[in-house]
């Protein structure tokens, strides 16, 4: 780029980092071109390219915020649709590594709809400008490039003959699946370096029927791993969906078995810490079968970090850092890294891609902590990391603050907030090492402990519980009214 405006930019991979990615590029450059080797749905439709669809999702939102700010009125077409606006931590009933969640006021919130909807409302949304062009079908074959410098990309159509694309810009946004190693090496570039941090996490999904107005009336519901037992974790959460549906996503770590078949489903629901998952689902009528998915590691890639990278070469979204879903890190991340290159294609002074690929890898950096210092802590978990954060007693005393500050955080809507604001990507991770905040861990004072899900009455009447009825977990007791 040499800090001349590109005249064609080639983005390649059409999920949400490519789509936003492409967006931006819009405001900057002549044309834009998006491949993906999918068809794109015209509906809310699963698709091979994004197989982590099936599962649970929820859009932060400092994701949210950045989206709608990228293309306005997203929020509201998302509600219009069905999706549900869930106030954290009022609109959730969770179940925490360190007992269950008080149902403060909400300060942060999130969008909870099924991954095909929201990807499809964006898509529409950002793909409207004249100046993008999109290739469906298409397979990126390899980079083309000489002297340092990115060109283009080799494809093939439909599976026929490859075809060069000539670019002045090229974004890798292909995700987990992203050949990003060959296609460097193949140019004879070197390949930046890697950190993994992979708990073997596995999740298992059913859509089911809910009772009516629990979509809209109801909580989300979460119940957690307790990593500090020395066994593999164990999750499940329930969450609305758009056409009157739960979801509820089952998952595991490394070690634990995890449900793959419909019949092992709810028994694996009724073993989790506390059975509140199983209660819910044993009378809702079942939609689909049980989707299995792994695969789900966080890992991040350090462009950054070498001395010369590809003049006309930018890595975001899942291509750069991917992460175990069960944070809701992976849609934010990407809305992060295009709001990053929308500011540094906007400057007045000339910017190089390498410059540029650094503010985008510095805006995954906190997402990145906060899932690589909790995955670390689970049994068997695979660690291949640079980061000094996630070796040593560093990661030991992060460990251990990261459980006092749960302790709190559970029962003080002060602390509560602050770590909500964090969680959800609004305030920077380092906050929780500030001095206000750590004054605040000491002094804040403390509701009493929640000895079960803390549902109101008007909920249980939406779902036909009775609190007399509801069985106690085997590590929680559940209080009886």
């Amino acid at each position: 780029m040499n800090g001349d405006r590109p005249g064609h930019a080639l983005v390649l991979g059409a999920g949400m980092a490519g789509v936003l990615a492409a967006h931006v590029l819009a405001r900057h450059v002549d044309t834009v071109t998006l491949v993906d080797r999918d068809v794109l749905p015209d509906t809310a439709e699963h698709r091979r390219g994004v197989p982590q669809g099936r599962h649970a999702h929820l859009l932060w939102s400092n994701g949210a915020r950045i989206i709608e700010a990228l293309l306005p009125g997203t929020t509201d077409r998302l509600l219009a649709a069905g999706a549900r606006r869930i106030g954290f931590p009022e609109d959730l009933v969770t179940l925490t590594t360190q007992g269950w969640q008080h149902r403060f006021p909400a300060t942060q919130f999130a969008v909870l709809c099924s991954r095909p909807l929201l990807d499809l409302v964006i898509r529409r949304q950002a793909l409207g400008h004249g100046r993008i062009t999109v290739r469906q079908s298409t397979e990126v074959l390899e980079l083309t490039g000489a002297g340092g410098r990115v060109t283009g990309a080799l494809v093939s159509t439909d599976g026929g003959a490859p075809t060069r694309l000539a670019a002045d810009l090229v974004v890798d946004a292909t995700g987990r699946a992203s050949r990003l190693r060959p296609w460097l090496e193949g140019l004879g570039l070197p390949a930046p370096e890697e950190d993994v941090v992979d708990a073997g996490i596995g999740y298992s999904t059913r859509l089911f029927a809910a009772p009516p107005g629990a979509t809209a009336g109801f909580p989300a519901v979460n119940v957690a791993s307790d990593h500090e037992v020395g066994r593999p974790g164990r999750f499940g959460v329930v969450y609305p969906l758009e056409g009157g549906r739960w979801i509820a996503t089952l998952s595991v770590t490394r070690g634990a078995e995890l449900p793959t078949r419909e019949e092992d489903f709810l028994g694996f629901a009724e073993r989790l810490r506390h059975p509140i998952v199983a209660d819910l689902l044993r009378t809702a009528e079942p939609l689909t079968p049980v989707f299995v998915s792994r695969s789900t590691g966080n890992r991040r890639r350090y462009p950054e970090r070498l001395p010369e990278w590809p003049e006309g070469l930018l890595v975001l979204g899942d291509s750069l850092t991917g992460f175990n879903p069960v944070y809701g890190h992976g849609m934010s991340a990407a809305a992060r890294c295009a709001a990053a290159l929308d500011e540094q294609l906007g400057r007045d002074e000339p910017v190089g891609t390498h410059r540029i690929q650094a503010a985008i890898s510095a805006v995954v950096d906190d997402p990145w902590i906060l899932a690589a210092t909790t995955d670390v802590g689970y049994v068997d978990c695979r660690t291949r990391a640079t980061d000094p954060r996630l070796l040593g007693m560093d990661i030991q005393q992060r460990l251990g603050f990261a459980r006092a500050i749960g302790s709190r955080s559970i029962r003080s809507p002060e602390i509560c907030e602050v770590v909500t604001d964090v969680m959800s990507l609004n305030r920077p991770q380092s906050e929780l090492g500030s001095n206000r905040f750590l004054s605040l861990t000491r002094t804040a004072e403390l509701h009493p402990e929640l000895t079960g899900p803390p549902l109101r009455p008007e909920e249980l009447a939406i779902v036909d519980l009775d609190p007399r009825s509801l069985r106690s977990g085997p590590d929680v007791p559940l209080v009886r009214g």
